[in-house]
Protein backbone atom coordinates (compact mmCIF):
# COMPACT_ATOMS: atom_id res chain seq x y z
CA UNK A 1 0.00 0.00 0.00
CA UNK A 2 1.18 3.23 -1.37
CA UNK A 3 2.13 6.08 2.21
CA UNK A 4 -0.22 8.86 2.29
CA UNK A 5 0.91 11.57 0.60
CA UNK A 6 1.50 14.59 2.85
CA UNK A 7 -0.38 17.88 1.60
CA UNK A 8 2.52 20.99 0.66
CA UNK A 9 1.89 23.74 3.37
CA UNK A 10 1.64 26.16 0.79
CA UNK A 11 1.31 28.73 3.38
CA UNK A 12 4.04 32.24 4.07
CA UNK A 13 7.13 30.90 5.66
CA UNK A 14 6.00 33.18 8.45
CA UNK A 15 3.17 31.65 9.33
CA UNK A 16 4.86 27.90 9.41
CA UNK A 17 7.81 29.16 11.66
CA UNK A 18 5.35 30.86 14.05
CA UNK A 19 3.18 28.20 13.88
CA UNK A 20 6.14 25.61 14.90
CA UNK A 21 7.09 28.05 17.73
CA UNK A 22 3.91 28.11 19.23
CA UNK A 23 4.32 24.31 19.40
CA UNK A 24 7.21 24.77 21.41
CA UNK A 25 5.19 26.88 23.97
CA UNK A 26 2.21 24.74 23.98
CA UNK A 27 4.77 21.52 24.80
CA UNK A 28 5.79 23.35 27.32
CA UNK A 29 9.20 24.27 27.13
CA UNK A 30 8.18 28.17 27.69
CA UNK A 31 5.30 28.62 30.04
CA UNK A 32 3.53 32.08 30.43
CA UNK A 33 5.28 34.69 31.20
CA UNK A 34 8.77 32.99 29.90
CA UNK A 35 11.06 35.06 27.78
CA UNK A 36 12.27 33.07 24.64
CA UNK A 37 15.21 32.41 23.49
CA UNK A 38 17.36 35.23 21.17
CA UNK A 39 16.17 35.25 18.01
CA UNK A 40 19.77 34.01 16.66
CA UNK A 41 19.03 30.65 18.74
CA UNK A 42 15.54 30.55 17.51
CA UNK A 43 16.71 30.86 14.11
CA UNK A 44 19.41 28.22 14.48
CA UNK A 45 16.86 25.73 16.09
CA UNK A 46 14.49 26.03 14.09
CA UNK A 47 16.57 26.05 10.61
CA UNK A 48 15.51 29.43 9.48
CA UNK A 49 16.59 32.93 9.22
CA UNK A 50 16.91 35.49 11.54
CA UNK A 51 14.69 38.07 9.56
CA UNK A 52 11.91 34.97 8.64
CA UNK A 53 11.81 34.81 12.95
CA UNK A 54 11.38 38.20 13.64
CA UNK A 55 8.51 38.16 10.96
CA UNK A 56 7.07 35.01 12.57
CA UNK A 57 7.56 36.94 15.95
CA UNK A 58 5.31 39.75 14.98
CA UNK A 59 2.95 37.64 13.45
CA UNK A 60 2.34 35.87 17.32
CA UNK A 61 2.81 39.49 18.89
CA UNK A 62 -0.19 40.33 16.77
CA UNK A 63 -2.45 37.38 17.73
CA UNK A 64 -1.39 37.49 21.40
CA UNK A 65 0.86 34.75 21.97
CA UNK A 66 3.77 36.69 22.45
CA UNK A 67 4.59 40.17 23.46
CA UNK A 68 7.74 42.10 22.39
CA UNK A 69 9.38 44.49 25.16
CA UNK A 70 11.73 47.01 23.84
CA UNK A 71 14.72 46.20 24.71
CA UNK A 72 14.39 43.63 27.08
CA UNK A 73 13.26 40.55 24.56
CA UNK A 74 10.06 38.29 23.74
CA UNK A 75 8.02 37.10 26.29
CA UNK A 76 5.23 34.54 26.22
CA UNK A 77 1.58 35.40 27.13
CA UNK A 78 -1.25 33.74 29.06
CA UNK A 79 -3.14 31.36 26.87
CA UNK A 80 -7.13 32.19 26.54
CA UNK A 81 -9.79 30.48 25.22
CA UNK A 82 -9.43 33.08 21.75
CA UNK A 83 -5.68 32.27 21.42
CA UNK A 84 -5.26 30.97 17.68
CA UNK A 85 -4.52 27.81 17.38
CA UNK A 86 -2.98 28.56 13.86
CA UNK A 87 -1.32 32.11 12.34
CA UNK A 88 -3.84 33.61 10.04
CA UNK A 89 -2.01 34.97 7.00
CA UNK A 90 -1.20 39.15 7.55
CA UNK A 91 -0.32 40.01 4.34
CA UNK A 92 2.92 39.09 2.02
CA UNK A 93 6.07 38.84 3.87
CA UNK A 94 7.81 42.06 3.87
CA UNK A 95 11.24 40.26 2.99
CA UNK A 96 9.70 38.67 0.02
CA UNK A 97 7.83 42.01 -0.67
CA UNK A 98 10.97 44.08 -0.84
CA UNK A 99 12.58 41.60 -2.95
CA UNK A 100 9.67 41.55 -5.69
CA UNK A 101 9.59 45.37 -5.83
CA UNK A 102 12.97 45.55 -5.95
CA UNK A 103 12.95 42.88 -9.64
CA UNK A 104 9.75 44.86 -10.82
CA UNK A 105 11.15 48.30 -10.07
CA UNK A 106 14.25 47.88 -11.54
CA UNK A 107 12.75 47.18 -14.83
CA UNK A 108 10.05 50.30 -14.48
CA UNK A 109 12.93 52.67 -13.83
CA UNK A 110 14.59 51.59 -16.75
CA UNK A 111 11.65 52.20 -19.04
CA UNK A 112 10.89 55.25 -17.05
CA UNK A 113 14.74 56.76 -18.14
CA UNK A 114 13.25 56.65 -21.53
CA UNK A 115 9.83 57.82 -21.37
CA UNK A 116 9.53 60.15 -18.92
CA UNK A 117 8.70 63.87 -19.85
CA UNK A 118 10.13 66.98 -18.71
CA UNK A 119 6.73 67.83 -16.81
CA UNK A 120 6.91 64.01 -15.08
CA UNK A 121 10.29 65.15 -13.76
CA UNK A 122 9.11 68.52 -12.52
CA UNK A 123 6.47 66.61 -10.80
CA UNK A 124 8.60 63.84 -9.30
CA UNK A 125 10.72 66.69 -7.68
CA UNK A 126 8.47 68.32 -6.33
CA UNK A 127 6.97 65.80 -4.61
CA UNK A 128 11.08 65.14 -3.20
CA UNK A 129 10.09 68.72 -1.66
CA UNK A 130 6.80 67.81 -0.24
CA UNK A 131 8.76 64.95 1.22
CA UNK A 132 11.35 67.00 2.98
CA UNK A 133 8.94 69.61 4.32
CA UNK A 134 7.14 66.84 5.80
CA UNK A 135 10.18 65.04 7.43
CA UNK A 136 10.75 68.15 9.14
CA UNK A 137 7.61 68.66 10.15
CA UNK A 138 7.28 65.80 11.28
CA UNK A 139 4.05 64.90 9.14
CA UNK A 140 3.28 61.85 7.68
CA UNK A 141 5.62 60.81 4.61
CA UNK A 142 4.43 57.66 3.49
CA UNK A 143 2.19 59.68 1.09
CA UNK A 144 5.28 60.90 -1.12
CA UNK A 145 6.91 57.84 -1.23
CA UNK A 146 4.31 56.59 -2.62
CA UNK A 147 3.54 59.18 -5.17
CA UNK A 148 7.10 59.18 -5.83
CA UNK A 149 7.35 55.69 -7.49
CA UNK A 150 3.70 55.86 -8.77
CA UNK A 151 4.94 58.62 -10.75
CA UNK A 152 7.89 56.81 -11.65
CA UNK A 153 5.66 53.77 -13.01
CA UNK A 154 3.54 56.16 -14.97
CA UNK A 155 5.58 57.83 -16.85
CA UNK A 156 6.54 54.35 -18.18
CA UNK A 157 3.49 54.53 -20.19
CA UNK A 158 2.23 50.86 -19.36
CA UNK A 159 -0.91 50.67 -16.87
CA UNK A 160 -0.17 46.95 -15.72
CA UNK A 161 3.57 47.90 -14.30
CA UNK A 162 1.62 50.81 -12.95
CA UNK A 163 -0.81 48.78 -11.90
CA UNK A 164 1.65 46.20 -10.38
CA UNK A 165 4.08 48.84 -8.74
CA UNK A 166 1.20 49.80 -6.49
CA UNK A 167 -0.38 47.05 -5.50
CA UNK A 168 3.26 45.64 -4.11
CA UNK A 169 3.55 49.00 -2.69
CA UNK A 170 0.15 49.12 -0.96
CA UNK A 171 0.79 45.65 0.89
CA UNK A 172 2.63 48.45 3.44
CA UNK A 173 -0.70 48.58 5.21
CA UNK A 174 -1.25 44.57 5.57
CA UNK A 175 -0.73 43.90 9.69
CA UNK A 176 2.84 42.77 9.50
CA UNK A 177 3.96 45.30 7.36
CA UNK A 178 2.66 47.63 9.35
CA UNK A 179 3.57 46.39 12.77
CA UNK A 180 6.81 46.42 11.17
CA UNK A 181 6.79 49.80 10.24
CA UNK A 182 5.90 51.34 12.85
CA UNK A 183 8.87 49.67 14.97
CA UNK A 184 11.44 50.57 12.14
CA UNK A 185 10.81 53.93 11.05
CA UNK A 186 12.28 56.94 12.11
CA UNK A 187 13.17 60.60 10.75
CA UNK A 188 16.77 59.19 10.45
CA UNK A 189 15.31 56.26 8.42
CA UNK A 190 12.78 58.58 6.29
CA UNK A 191 16.39 61.10 5.63
CA UNK A 192 18.36 57.78 4.76
CA UNK A 193 14.80 57.31 2.11
CA UNK A 194 14.81 60.91 0.72
CA UNK A 195 18.78 60.94 -0.09
CA UNK A 196 18.02 57.32 -1.96
CA UNK A 197 15.18 59.13 -4.15
CA UNK A 198 17.44 62.13 -5.09
CA UNK A 199 20.20 59.94 -6.60
CA UNK A 200 17.01 57.85 -8.25
CA UNK A 201 16.04 61.58 -9.73
CA UNK A 202 19.37 62.78 -10.90
CA UNK A 203 20.08 59.97 -12.35
CA UNK A 204 16.38 60.01 -14.36
CA UNK A 205 16.87 63.46 -14.72
CA UNK A 206 20.22 62.69 -16.98
CA UNK A 207 18.68 59.47 -18.66
CA UNK A 208 21.06 57.00 -16.89
CA UNK A 209 19.61 53.53 -17.18
CA UNK A 210 22.39 51.84 -15.36
CA UNK A 211 22.34 54.36 -12.53
CA UNK A 212 18.97 54.59 -12.52
CA UNK A 213 18.71 51.13 -11.84
CA UNK A 214 21.64 50.77 -10.02
CA UNK A 215 19.71 53.99 -7.55
CA UNK A 216 16.37 52.35 -7.15
CA UNK A 217 17.48 48.82 -5.99
CA UNK A 218 19.74 50.57 -3.96
CA UNK A 219 17.35 52.26 -2.25
CA UNK A 220 14.73 49.16 -1.98
CA UNK A 221 17.44 47.04 -0.39
CA UNK A 222 18.38 50.22 2.11
CA UNK A 223 14.95 50.36 3.30
CA UNK A 224 14.53 45.77 3.24
CA UNK A 225 18.17 46.35 5.50
CA UNK A 226 16.44 49.31 7.54
CA UNK A 227 12.98 46.69 8.31
CA UNK A 228 16.33 44.05 9.16
CA UNK A 229 18.55 45.43 11.16
CA UNK A 230 16.67 48.48 12.89
CA UNK A 231 16.12 47.94 16.46
CA UNK A 232 17.57 44.43 16.28
CA UNK A 233 18.02 44.33 20.55
CA UNK A 234 14.49 44.17 20.83
CA UNK A 235 14.52 40.61 19.71
CA UNK A 236 17.97 39.21 21.36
Amino acid sequence: MLDQIKPVDTRRLYQQIADRIRALILEGNFPAGARLPPERDLAQQLGVSRPSVREALIALELQGSVEVRMGAGVYVCNPTERTPQTTAAMGESPIELMQARSALEGTVVMLACARITPEGLLSLRRVLEEMRSAITQNRPTLPYDREFHLLIAASTGNSVLERLVRELFDERHSPISSQLRERTETSQTWDAALEEHEAILVALESRDVLNAQTALRSHLNGSLNRWVESNRQEWS
